[in-house]
């Protein structure tokens, strides 16, 4: 009964702000649209035939490879960044977690046009680039799929840091000092023993990674150019330029499923690994 009543208020959230709204969204894919871009009276399938197009197919290969690289990228730099917070000492890492906060005080869209003037040419990331003859003096960092990528992770990277962090600081750090003691170096305990030890962090750092990253549209559409156009940009301009709710509906339900699928992988597979383990127990 008391779980219940705790369990309750965020059923009750759920239901409310996400299944309720999915299930109208999902819904007004199967209706038609009128020429002055509301939503027909007429139930159809016009707009979920419509993904079959070769077009969408590509912009949904490419979101989903742009948000898997922008997650495994963000997670090489979170891993040894969250090893490093949860070893400095402790009055330090009030200091190190605010300089992962901070940028969050900031609205995202001001950071992205600070990183495009930097990226841009005449910017400082250029003109550094260009000191070192590594681009032309002329050359834009701008308006690619690397532009895409890099300020994906500058915007998400604290979403990877902190539950990376938050499993380090529960390790059992004479884990390390053990395997060290037994022969392993350094590098070898770091793989073998402290990357298993916070491997939930690490799946929770990559979903919360990758999936903004499958939804953003912000970014490609200030930066990416036509190249790098995503799901979320095709999804705003049905709403916005086409008028035209069905198609941007059906849109948002692959999206949807883009983002679920990681989430349900994850699941099954802790749900399979807590049996593996019981059963093991029962056999010991």
């Amino acid at each position: 009964m008391l779980e219940g009543l705790i369990t309750f208020p965020a059923v009750v959230w759920l239901l409310l702000f996400f299944i309720i709204p999915l299930v109208f969204i999902l819904g007004i894919a199967f209706r038609s649209t009128d020429p002055y871009g509301n939503i027909g009276t007429e139930w159809t399938v016009i707009s979920v035939l419509k993904l079959s197009n070769p077009a969408y197919t590509v912009i949904v290969l490419r979101t989903v490879a742009v948000s898997l690289i922008t997650a495994l990228l963000s997670l090489l730099l979170a891993i040894p960044a969250g090893y490093y917070f949860a070893r400095v000492r402790r009055s330090w890492r009030t200091v190190t977690m605010m300089l992962i906060i901070i940028p969050f005080w900031t609205n995202m869209l001001i950071r992205i046009y600070a990183w495009r003037s930097m990226l841009g040419r005449g910017g400082v990331v250029e003109r550094f680039f260009s000191m070192l003859n590594i681009t032309a003096g002329d050359t834009s960092l701008l308006y690619n799929i690397n532009a895409v990528v890099f300020i994906q992770i500058a915007l998400f990277l604290p979403f990877a840091i902190l539950p990376i962090y938050a499993a380090a600081e529960k390790f059992d750090w004479n884990l390390i000092e053990a395997a060290q003691d037994l022969g392993a170096g350094k590098l070898r305990s770091f793989m073998t023993i402290f990357i298993p030890g916070i491997s939930g962090g690490i799946i929770t750092a990559m979903l919360l990674v990758f999936i903004p990253a499958l939804g953003t549209y912000i970014v490609p559409d200030i930066v990416g150019g036509p190249t790098a156009e995503m799901i979320g940009n095709k999804i705003a301009q049905r709403i916005l330029v086409d008028r035209n709710l069905p198609e941007a509906s059906a849109l948002a339900g692959v999206l949807f499923i883009a983002m679920i699928l990681p989430v349900i992988v994850y699941f099954f597979v802790r749900f399979s690994l807590g049996n593996r383990e019981i059963r093991r127990r029962d056999i010991y």
